[in-house]
Formats: C-alpha cells, sequence, structure tokens
C-alpha cells in the first residue's frame, strides 16, 4: 500500500477517535475543556464558538493518547480489519489523486 494512503487512513483514523469522543461529550463537558486549554495556552478572553470547538478538539486529542504513525502503520498492515471499521471514508479521496 503507498505510503501516502496509509497516511490518509490514519489521519482518518485519528479523526474518528476525536469525532467519537467529541460526539459522547455534553455541551458543558465540551466548554469546561475549552476553557482548560484556553486557561494552559495563558488565554484570558472567553473565546468564541469557533475557537471553543478548536480547544476542545484540541484537548480530546491530546488526552486520546492516539499512536504515532510509525507504531500504527505497522499494526494496521499487521491487521487491517482491527482499523478499518473505525475509518470514516476520508482517506478515500488519495486514491484518486496520482501517485507522486
Amino acid at each position: 500500500m503507498a505510503e501516502r494512503v496509509l497516511r490518509a487512513k490514519y489521519l482518518d483514523y485519528c479523526s474518528s477517535q476525536v469525532a467519537e469522543r467529541l460526539l459522547l461529550m455534553s455541551p458543558d463537558e465540551i466548554y469546561v475543556l475549552a476553557q482548560e486549554e484556553l486557561r494552559g495556552g495563558g488565554g484570558k478572553s472567553e473565546p468564541s464558538y469557533a475557537q471553543m470547538v478548536r480547544l476542545a478538539t484540541e484537548g480530546v486529542a491530546q488526552r486520546l493518547a492516539l499512536p504515532p504513525f510509525d507504531k500504527w502503520a505497522a499494526e494496521y498492515q499487521r491487521d487491517p480489519a482491527r482499523y478499518d471499521d473505525q475509518l470514516i471514508g476520508l482517506w478515500e479521496s488519495e486514491l484518486e489523486l496520482p501517485d507522486a
């Protein structure tokens, strides 16, 4: 499998994990997480909605401890079925690009 497709699948996997966690959170939990991220970064003003979503997404991604690409790729190549049902299809756009 081409590395760019494997990388696209990795990003798809990571995105699906973050999205799933965000969907399980209540609006209050998202707000609290965004505030924690904002304070951790030295921010003091009230974030906009878009900033709050970005901050919460970053917080979730950090807390999930997603595997680095090399480790994930090795595991994926050993057992793709373990991950394929967790992909949301974003990687498929890589199939439309010509090999570089």
